[in-house]
This record gives structure tokens, C-alpha cells and sequence, in this order.
């Protein structure tokens, strides 16, 4: 898959679009116009920004520069602008730090080569070529020595010019990415002719769109299109004096583009999976149907139509095995409105014990379920509370088994946030959460091995936008971990996903989900997580950076492991080869973890936990595919 890297961004096919804010030379010369431009790409949520670099004396003869009005016409309006705008070299460098300080990379177009020579100085990431000196190959070689990425814009140019130019380009090895471009200001919407960008993807390098056309609505469908990388001129004021602000988009406009984008880029997806979110989990699980049985059916007695019913809820037999069920013998008595299952088709999970992965594995459970799960021999269970089940009472039995307790999430309907600005509910969830931790230590833990674990959700939750000031939630959290009473226990903070759902909506997580910010968090305080594959898979998903290396990041703080697969933004909780992540890869990551780990599959307690016998399988044959693996690697 051809890709190239600007900074820390991974620009090309499978990625977001990569949004250039083009300021060029709107400034019109006026430093003070360039910051305020900077400032309106950044709230607009812009990659980078992009200006113009030019040593006039270098591209245009003398006789031009002393007198513009011996050339063309466009010579004649054109370049006394670009005499006039040009910016200092000292303010070139003060507007490099600025755009750091406004988190977005700064990049330039060099028009001849003492400017690029220059904005290596500035250690800009990647050279813009414009679409002027796309064929100006003595440039491009001077750039190319520079050993880093460029982006070249192909108007102006025909095909066979920007053949020679890719294979120029390709000969010199250098990573580039081609836009595709008609240079008129503004182009007309009939000679834009994106479908040309499924031409330039041909030459197997990353493709965009740089676009001079009014609205927005080209642009984006040149994203939905698959172009990477997305430039646009940005302005104050489109009735300004210039050559490029007619053509440009106001801040406004400017930031619905970019809204718009990023969406696009988040419903795209891969093509390559159809995955269930949670929400719809949630309403397949209630508005589905399942086989059940239409009467009673005895043991013994063969399945015949008039036996089998179509009803919610989707938690049993698919309706499309209706003609694997009938002429069945039942292996079981099954009652009128009761669910047929997978065993009533012989076919049952069964769970191989002793060659499991080497980590102390166990099961959600609950006081009303757990008893049935003792037959595989788990070395822990995860006890998962509600507010009520606080107040109910463990049956007494001693296990030999480590203990896990899940505090509740809920109450009522107040979500437990140890984060949140509100100072009733924040001390409210400490309560709760105190509540759990008192009936693990006096109720629970005697009767199992070991010190218990106690994992609990942070919150950091907001529904309708984000939470800016990050560090207050943090600040938040440390004060609420303070005080909670938790001798005789280790405390567990659990990793969230960026869109979780709660009370049947989707909401938005501000905090405990990268693996920087987290470990800045644990470490300095000696705290241990519960770490959520889901959860963190959703994230990484979300934010575009790498899971694997993240997870690599958090595991020295890991001391309980939720396993289960995830895909999209919020395809949570899924069975394990279901959804985008690499088992194999990811057991190499964490091979040297062998502590306390459930598999934490939506809804698998159902059915004898069937989805946990499942996912323990297909863990366990990663894991073991992965030492092999391992061993086999370190032969060579």
C-alpha cells in the first residue's frame, strides 16, 4: 500500500486525509494577517499549514523584476503582488514556532532552490512543489538530495509530463505524493475532472486533491473519492486584492470542510470487514429473532415444523438454521417459548483445558451465574457489580482462585465519573466506588486466594463535545483515587474507548485512553491498569496512531488483561477473530505477561458462556502461533 510519512502522520490509501490549510500568499505581506490565518487553520482542525517561498531574483530575469510591464499581462499583474508580499526571512522562522505552538505543521512551497535551501534551515517534514515546477526537474533534484518527502501538485501539466516527472522522481527513490490540480483561480467546476485522480493512482504513489474551486463540495467528494491528502487556500475575507482569494475558502467554510472530511474519512472504513457496532449489538439483541420452540418438545422426539416458532429477542438459534433444525432428534427438553440453541444441532464448544494459554484466565461472572463456569477449571473469576448487587450476599463458598471484582459503572442513572467537574457526582462515584471495595475485602476475599483485584472506570465522559481542559480531569482522577480506602486491595484502572455507550446513547471519553497520557498518569503514582483490548483498539482506531506500539508502551503498568476484538470506532467487545486485531502480533508484544486475563466478549456469558469458550480457544491458538513464531525467529 503506497504511503509516505510527514511528521508523525502516515499519509495514503487506509488512512485519514491529510488537510493542508493553503495561506500561500494571503497574508498579503502582513505578518499579523499570516498569524491570524495560522490561528483560524488551526481551530479548524487542519493538518498543516502551508506557505510560499520565493527567491524572486532567481525565477525571473532582471529586466522583469525592474520593469513588470515588459512582460505578458499576467506578468504584469502577477508579479508586482509577489514583490510586494514577500515575508523576512526572520518572520518565515516566527511563524515555523508559532504554528508548534498551534500543534500544526508548518510547510512551505519552494519555488527555486536557495528556498529550499532555506526551509531546511526551518526543518520543515516534506517539500511542496507547486504545480508550476512540476516539470522543473533541476529543482526537483535539488530538493530529492534532501532525502525528505514531497508533494507535487499536477496542474498545469499534461499526462505525459507528469510521466516523466514520477519516473524522474522514482529513479532517485524519493517518497512523493501527487496532487491533482486544475491551476485556474478559481476553477471552473466542468474542468476540474476528478475521476483523473484514479489515473494518477496508477503510478502507485499516495494521490490527493489541491483544489481552487468555489464551496466546498468538490473537495469533499474528492476525499470520499480516496484522496489523501486534501490542500485548500485559506482567507479572511474572500473580496480581498490578491491573485489567490477569490478561489479560497473563509474560516468558516474553511472549518465545515474539515468537518466534513473527517467524517467522511471515519465512515469510509476499509471495505474489507462488516462489523456490528455496539449500538447495533444493542438493537439486534432486542429487535432480532431467534428459533424457539413452538410447544413443549420432549427428549427424543423429532423437531417437526409445527414445533419450532419464530420470536425475539435475536439470543437464540438464528432463524436461518430453520432447515438445520427440522428432522432433528432433541438431545433435551426444551419448553414452549424456550430458545433453540447450537447444541440442539449437535454442535457444542468445548473447551480444552490443559492447553490453554499461560496466563491465570477466568470469567465474567455474576452471584446468579458463576456456579456452571467452575467445570473449566478457571484460575480466577471477575465479579461483575451493579449498584444493587452491592447489597447482595455471596453464598460462602471457598475457591481455590484469585478474585476480580468490576465496580459498577452506573447508579440509578448518574454514570460513575472520578473525573468529572461535577463535584457532587465525582464524590458520589467515590462513595460507590468505596462501597465496592469494602464488600470485596469483607465479603468477597476470604473466601478466595491471593489479594483481589478491584478494576474501575475512570468516566472522563462528556455527550455532546469534547472536554478541553484534559489536565482538570486528571487532576480530578488523582484526587479521587486519593481517596479511596483501598488496603487489602489493588485498585485497577481501566482504559475506555473513545465512543463508549451509556444509557443507550453514544458518548465521548477525555482522558485514560492513550498510552502516553496514561503512563504519565500510573507511573509517578505506582498504579496498576486493567487494560481493555477493545477499549484501547477503538482508540488507537480513533486518534490514528499505532496499537501495537501503544500496547507496548503500557505493559510494564498492566496487571489484569479484558480480551477481545474490536473494529471501527465503536464496534466494542467482539468475539476474538472478529474483528481488526492481530492476535498473533499482539501476544509477541506482551509475551512476557503471564498474569490474570478473562476474555470480555459481548455478551458471551450467554448460552453456558459459549462466546468465553470460544475466545479462550482462538487466544490460546494465537498465543502458541506466536511463541512458534518467536522460537522460529530467533533460530534464524
Amino acid at each position: 500500500m503506497p504511503e509516505i510519512r510527514i511528521g508523525d502522520r502516515l499519509i495514503g490509501d487506509g488512512h485519514p486525509a491529510y488537510i493542508i490549510a493553503e495561506i500561500g500568499v494571503n497574508h498579503n505581506g502582513i505578518f499579523e494577517l499570516a498569524i491570524e490565518l495560522i490561528d483560524a487553520a488551526a481551530r479548524s482542525g487542519v493538518d498543516a499549514v502551508k506557505f510560499q517561498k520565493r527567491s524572486l531574483d532567481k525565477i525571473y530575469p532582471k529586466k522583469y523584476l525592474d520593469n513588470a510591464n515588459v512582460g505578458e499581462k499576467n506578468l504584469n499583474y502577477l508579479l508586482p503582488i509577489l514583490q510586494q508580499v514577500e515575508l523576512s526571512d526572520k518572520q518565515y522562522y516566527k511563524l515555523a514556532e508559532y504554528s508548534k505552538g498551534k500543534s500544526v505543521t508548518f510547510m512551505c512551497s519552494a519555488f527555486d532552490a536557495d528556498s529550499a535551501d532555506f526551509l531546511e534551515d526551518l526543518d520543515i517534514p516534506a517539500y511542496k512543489i507547486a504545480s508550476a515546477d512540476m516539470i522543473n526537474l533541476p529543482l526537483l533534484d535539488h530538493v530529492a538530495k534532501k532525502g525528505k518527502p514531497m508533494i507535487l501538485s499536477t496542474g498545469m501539466s499534461r499526462m505525459e509530463e507528469v510521466e516523466i516527472t514520477v519516473n524522474f522522481l522514482k529513479e532517485r527513490n524519493v517518497e512523493f505524493a501527487l496532487l491533482h490540480c486544475n491551476s485556474a483561480y478559481p476553477a471552473a467546476f466542468e474542468d476540474i475532472n476528478l475521476r483523473f485522480m484514479d489515473k494518477l493512482r496508477s503510478f502507485g504513489v499516495p494521490v490527493g486533491y489541491s483544489g481552487h474551486e468555489r464551496g466546498i463540495s468538490v473537495s469533499t467528494v474528492a476525499s470520499a473519492m480516496g484522496a489523501s491528502i486534501i490542500e485548500r487556500h485559506i482567507t479572511l475575507d474572500r473580496t480581498m486584492d490578491g491573485p489567490d482569494h477569490a478561489s479560497s475558502l473563509e474560516p468558516h467554510g474553511f472549518g465545515k470542510l474539515v468537518r466534513d472530511i473527517r467524517q467522511i474519512s471515519s465512515a469510509m472504513g476499509t471495505g474489507e470487514e462488516k462489523f456490528m457496532s455496539r449500538g447495533e449489538i444493542l438493537n439486534r439483541e432486542v429487535l432480532a429473532k431467534s428459533l424457539v420452540a413452538a410447544r413443549d418438545v420432549k427428549t427424543g422426539e423429532t423437531i417437526t415444523p409445527d414445533m419450532i416458532a419464530v420470536k425475539g429477542p435475536g439470543q437464540g438459534l438464528s432463524p436461518q438454521r430453520y432447515d438445520d433444525l427440522v428432522g432433528r432428534e432433541a438431545v433435551r427438553d426444551i419448553p414452549e417459548d424456550e430458545m433453540f440453541l447450537d447444541i440442539d444441532l449437535g454442535e457444542q464448544v468445548a473447551l480444552d483445558v490443559e492447553h490453554t494459554l499461560p496466563m491465570e484466565w477466568g470469567f465474567v461472572v455474576r452471584y446468579s451465574d458463576y456456579q456452571p463456569m467452575l467445570q473449566y477449571q478457571p484460575k480466577i473469576l471477575e465479579f461483575h457489580f451493579t449498584d444493587k448487587d452491592l447489597d447482595d450476599e455471596y453464598d460462602g463458598q471457598d475457591h481455590d482462585m484469585g478474585l476480580v471484582v468490576h465496580a459498577p459503572e452506573f447508579w440509578g442513572n448518574h454514570l460513575v465519573d472520578l473525573c468529572t467537574f461535577d463535584e457532587q457526582q465525582r464524590k458520589a462515584s467515590v462513595e460507590l466506588l468505596q462501597k465496592a471495595i469494602d464488600v470485596t475485602r469483607h465479603n468477597l476475599a476470604a473466601h478466595f486466594v491471593g489479594t483481589p483485584k478491584v478494576v474501575v472506570h475512570p468516566g472522563a465522559a462528556s455527550l455532546d463535545s469534547p472536554i478541553e481542559d484534559r489536565k482538570r480531569l486528571y487532576d480530578n482522577l488523582d484526587e479521587s483515587m486519593q481517596a479511596l480506602d483501598t488496603d487489602g486491595v489493588e485498585l485497577l484502572i481501566e482504559n475506555l474507548p473513545p465512543h463508549p455507550w451509556y444509557f443507550g446513547g453514544q458518548w465521548l471519553t477525555n482522558a485514560m485512553m492513550d498510552a502516553y497520557e496514561m503512563r504519565e498518569f500510573l507511573e509517578p503514582r505506582g498504579l496498576k491498569m486493567c487494560y481493555d483490548t477493545s477499549h484501547h483498539k477503538l482508540y488507537c482506531n480513533w486518534a490514528h496512531v499505532d496499537f501495537y506500539e501503544q500496547v507496548a508502551v503500557l505493559l510494564p503498568y498492566i496487571s489484569h488483561l479484558h480480551l477481545s476484538d474490536a473494529a471501527g470506532l465503536d464496534g466494542e467487545g467482539l468475539q476474538v477473530g472478529e474483528g481488526t486485531i492481530d492476535w498473533v502480533h499482539f501476544f509477541k508484544v506482551v509475551q512476557s505477561y503471564h498474569g490474570t486475563m478473562i476474555p470480555e466478549i459481548w455478551r458471551g456469558h450467554q448460552r453456558g458462556g459459549e462466546g468465553f469458550l470460544i475466545a479462550l480457544n482462538r487466544l490460546s491458538e494465537a498465543y502458541f502461533q506466536a511463541q512458534e513464531e518467536i522460537r522460529s525467529q530467533a533460530g534464524d
